[in-house]
């Protein structure tokens, strides 16, 4: 018998945590997830990735920006205030939550892991202390600890969130009307998602940062499109400006920046996110943070107490719940010494504004600053058969290559479906694939996807001259 009450003791049920203990499951250990939370699934289920990207379609989709091509025929007006709208639609969106919840508890339960509510702390190196909701306190052990507490949004002192209409990625999401207005704060992921989001719902937006660029680690040729996008829904963007102050009497809030005063109804700052490490006192592990909170792992997310895992935001960048779920399965691979075939390929990366951006590998400045010497080739959306039926006039999707071996170096796509299709460029490269590999494959007509075959006849014909 194990001394250990558990073989693996998980910390946190989001899509990192989830899958390591499903993992560890299947390899038939004794395992346990631990949520402080009143329900499972994390931020990304709950106050992040799935509410976000549900409020996204809807708003989308009710947007004159979804009602273009051969879709003009089958819009139809409707007499609902916008308010109503989000009204119906935070609802829908919460139906939905629930049912991918409900999804997540019978797959933990099917496979046997035991669900452990309350708050986990450190003792020892092996054994973990539960406080629970009515606050009971309750001592376990395990051979395996996997930590995925995840992460929250960043709310500097300075910013008055206690102001109702001073919000974060977590609170827009629980609004029950539209704002008059909202500036935006941050020039990122976040900011950019949600500034698209109201916007076509017919909020008067400002996005205020103190960047020279929009999302400045993407594609300029990308970027330079969604900011055209946004000029068209009518956002204002306001760039390399730096905020002073921020004042809020719960009726309209007056932002202080280097420049001039900004008035809106409401604000959103989005600017950063914070790791939730400072109640599990690693310390008594053994374990460190390093200054932003972050825990420093091995490629196999392995701690420098080698029982103990970390995963997922805890585990810093990229942050991405795609990345999480593959940790989780390869720690667990890790510690009990089985195969795990890690993809070789870079990893790729949606943004979910209106219109989506997704890439995949390097850019045109990152290329160029390391001396490669690279052909771009380009597709337009409105060229395919599929783009003018639906009416994707601003689509594009850009492939760089090796000029030498013809490999493909990097994928960049702005447009309807751009986070589906970034995935053939993924699958690409990770077999070390060529520009020709992609010109040469038949894809289904008329489909999105031929303007891979199109980028990559530009670059061969580049290539030629």
């Amino acid at each position: 018998m194990s001394k250990y009450n558990y073989d693996v003791l998980v910390v946190g049920s989001g899509p990192g945590g989830k899958h390591a203990a499903i993992a560890a499951a299947h390899l038939g250990k004794k395992v346990g997830i631990i949520e402080r939370k009143s329900k499972l699934g994390g931020v990304s289920l709950q106050t992040g990735t799935i509410p976000s990207k549900a409020l996204r379609e809807a708003a989308y989709l009710h947007s004159r920006f979804s009602a273009r091509g051969m879709r003009t025929v089958a819009s139809k007006s409707t007499n609902i205030s916008d308010s109503e709208f989000l009204q119906e639609a935070i609802h829908t969106k919460n139906t939905i939550v629930d049912k991918q919840e409900a999804i997540l508890l019978n797959q933990l339960m099917r496979n046997g892991i035991t669900i452990l509510p309350g708050e986990a702390s450190f003792k020892d190196e092996h054994t973990l202390e539960i406080l629970s909701p009515k606050g009971n306190k309750d001592t376990l052990s395990a051979d395996i600890i996997i930590l995925a507490t995840g992460s929250r949004a960043r709310r500097p002192k300075e910013i008055p969130f206690e102001c109702d209409n001073v919000l974060d990625s977590s609170s827009i999401l629980k609004l029950s009307r539209l704002p008059d207005s909202l500036a935006v704060i941050g020039g990122g992921v976040i900011a950019c998602e949600f500034a698209t989001i109201f916007a076509m719902l017919g909020v008067k937006i400002t996005i205020i940062d103190s960047h020279e660029n929009l999302l400045a680690y993407m594609d300029s040729d990308i970027t330079h499109i969604l900011e055209q996008h946004m000029l068209e829904m009518g956002i204002n963007i306001t760039l390399s400006t730096n905020i002073t102050a921020v004042e809020s009497d719960n009726k309209n809030v007056t932002i202080h920046t280097d420049g001039e005063e900004i008035n809106t109804s409401h604000i959103l700052y989005a600017i950063g996110r914070i790791p939730n490490v400072e109640l599990l006192k690693i310390e008594n592990a053994g374990l460190k943070a390093e200054d932003q909170g972050w825990i420093p792992v091995s490629e196999n997310s392995q701690t420098c107490v080698d029982h103990i895992y970390v995963i997922g935001d805890l585990a810093g960048r990229p942050s991405l719940a795609s990345t999480a779920m593959e940790q989780g399965r390869r720690a667990i691979s890790h510690a009990y010494s089985k195969h795990y075939k890690h993809l070789s390929s870079p990893l790729p990366m949606a943004i979910y504004t209106i219109p989506e951006l997704s890439y995949v590998g390097a850019t045109e400045l990152e290329l160029k600053q390391d001396g490669v010497d690279y052909v771009s080739g380009h597709a337009s959306y409105s060229e395919s058969a599929r783009g003018q039926i639906i009416g994707a006039n601003n689509g594009y999707l850009k492939i760089l290559t090796d000029r030498n071996t013809l490999r493909v170096l990097g994928v960049h796509i702005i447009g309807e479906t751009a986070s589906e299709l970034i995935h053939v460029g993924q699958i690409v490269m990770g077999y070390n694939g060529t520009v020709e590999d992609l010109a040469n494959n038949v894809y289904n007509y008329p489909t999105l996807a031929e303007c891979y075959k199109s980028a990559a006849l530009d670059c061969l014909n580049k290539l030629e001259q």
